[in-house]
């Protein structure tokens, strides 16, 4: 068997493991900063991360947060950090509401993940029913889809952050909503996502899932944690879905 044969069965078999992904699909729930869009492409994650590290030690709140929790360079890791010693406090209100007003700002610069736009709008048609399910604000995404007119694609079903932070992904609790708001079996929907975080939740949730890694950073990230079928770019996605359409 030549190296060229064993890459083009190996293109095969993945070309299958989509189209069975696809096929098994009645709702597909898709993370949203990653998959949807680079929600930070802009405006950097890593700045809004240590804004919130200043604004916290600007109130002599210092020693909230650990040394890693500091230098992460995640405002997730951050806000969580803070609920997680003074869960449901104004403190936490007031830093999540910082966050959510710098993920407003960032989608100005958002960019719209290659592929994904048409990938949605085919989605609709063929009439898969889609939710967002996202560690972002549920206002950051509305604000986005409607700059790309999608909004219709998703309304209502659209799954965020909440104040209840320990319901943040991993933990499957904006799945199980989509799930229960639109009536579907965990089996017969699909979880799109950029991060393990984002398997973790599609598995406790008992949905089957599908990594999107736009580098090789995010594919390792994605393998070790045992994701098994990842692609790097929506396209072959789009190409299965207008076969269908």
């Amino acid at each position: 068997m030549t190296s060229d044969t064993t890459q083009t069965e190996l293109v095969a078999a993945k070309t299958e493991a989509l189209r069975g992904l696809i096929e098994g699909a009645r709702v597909v729930l898709w993370d949203f900063d990653g998959p949807i869009c680079r929600l930070f492409a802009g405006h950097s994650a890593e700045k809004v991360a240590n804004d919130l590290v200043d604004w916290l030690e600007g109130r002599g709140l210092h020693g909230l947060l650990t040394d890693d929790e500091r230098k992460s360079l995640d405002p997730h890791i951050v806000l969580r950090a803070v609920d997680r010693r003074h869960p449901g406090s104004d403190l936490v209100a007031e830093l999540e509401e910082r966050l959510t007003q710098e993920e407003l700002r960032a989608t100005a610069l958002a960019m719209p993940t290659p592929y994904a736009d048409p990938l949605i709008r085919t989605w609709t048609a063929v009439g898969s029913r889609l939710a967002i399910a996202t560690n972002n604000s549920p206002r950051v995404v509305r604000t986005y889809l409607e700059s790309r007119g999608l909004t219709s694609c998703f309304t209502p079903h659209i799954y965020g952050r909440t104040q209840e932070l320990n319901h943040l992904k991993p933990h499957p609790h904006c799945l199980n909503r989509a799930l229960n708001a639109m009536g579907s079996a965990p089996s017969t929907a699909l979880m799109i996502g950029d991060t393990p975080s984002d398997l973790l939740a599609a598995d406790a949730a008992g949905v089957p899932f599908l990594g999107y890694a736009r580098n090789e950073r995010k594919e390792k990230l994605l393998r070790e944690a045992g994701a098994e079928t990842i692609v790097a770019s929506l396209e072959p996605l789009l190409t299965l879905m207008r076969t269908q359409a």
